[in-house]
């Protein structure tokens, strides 16, 4: 992968290749840790970063799961983040903070072990480069919501998601997406899912899945262009009768879907109307072209 020359850890900017933890670290070896991925853009008034204080008050929610006395306040982070992005001199990329229990306690209750913070940054581009994707349901299901707090973004959860990616290996897929204990569909690996049908987009419900701020997101931008959106229970089924199907993530961005267990979504195979505008306007917002939504961003 890219580097970058530093990244921020508990507190001090540390070369890249110093930032180290110990083989004994509590979270390496149980997944108690939180995290955030968050992109920052090249705007025409210089690098941004895309909904920064959201994305800080959701991993510190998260840490609040696991009872983390965190040794910094959202604003110190927030911070941290932007002054990382200065002294590494990155315009546009993925940024990861997280918050995990350190080295100086074994055993399932971290309770005694240091909370650590780091940031990193990198250059990454799309994470699905791909017009449109082709899907598949993955025989895995989302985490059950009573086994969890799945609406925190913790490291462990991605198991899940690690197993579904890598069923895909080998076959003309492009991404998974799971269903949740009853069926329904709740969400990609790192992604969350919209249909449209008739004019309308519709979504999942939040209590299986992650509630993305880049769905969020793309709720607000469908109501700017007047098209509504539904939370709803979907099948598979609804996907197939569906005109358009597509991902939201930060990662993902906003990525079209062209078929589901080889059925194609739609009748022309290509780019539907109402997701390619809610693409073109996501990425109109993140960039910076929409100065109605001007407070998402956060200027380096």
């Amino acid at each position: 992968m890219e580097t970058t020359k530093y990244i921020w850890l508990n507190g001090e900017f540390i070369a890249w290749d110093e930032a180290k933890i110990h083989v004994l670290t509590h979270s390496l070896h149980y997944g108690g840790a939180v995290f955030e991925g968050i992109r920052v853009y090249e705007t025409a008034k210089g690098a941004a970063v895309f909904r920064l204080r959201d994305h800080t008050k959701r991993l510190f929610y998260s840490a609040a799961v696991f009872k983390m006395k965190v040794p910094f306040s959202e604003e110190e982070i927030n911070s941290a983040t932007l002054e990382l992005l200065r002294r590494t001199g990155l315009k546009q990329g993925y940024i990861r903070p997280i918050i995990y229990f350190g080295y100086g306690k074994m055993g399932l209750n971290p309770k005694g072990a240091p909370v650590d913070v780091a940031i990193a940054c990198w250059p990454w581009g799309a994470y699905l480069p791909h017009e449109m994707v082709d899907i598949k349901v993955s025989k895995y299901m989302r985490i059950h919501p009573r086994s969890t707090v799945c609406d925190a973004k913790i490291s462990g959860h991605y198991v899940n998601s690690i197993l579904a990616v890598q069923q895909l290996e080998g076959s003309h897929y492009h991404e998974a997406l799971l269903l949740d204990f009853d069926g329904n569909i709740a969400e990609g690996p790192g992604e969350n899912f919209f249909i449209v049908s008739k004019g309308h987009i519709y979504t999942p419900p939040l209590g299986t899945i992650l509630a993305g701020i880049t769905r969020d997101t793309v709720i607000k931008i469908a109501s700017n262009l007047g098209v509504c959106v539904t939370e709803k229970i979907l099948r598979p089924e609804d996907v197939w009768s569906a005109d358009e199907a597509f991902f939201t993530g930060t990662a993902a961005e906003v990525t079209l879907i062209r078929s589901l267990d080889d059925r194609q979504i739609g009748n022309s195979g290509k780019p539907g109307e109402i997701s390619q505008q809610i693409k073109d306007a996501y990425l109109d917002v993140v960039y910076g072209r929409d100065s109605r939504f001007e407070t998402y961003l956060s200027r380096v």
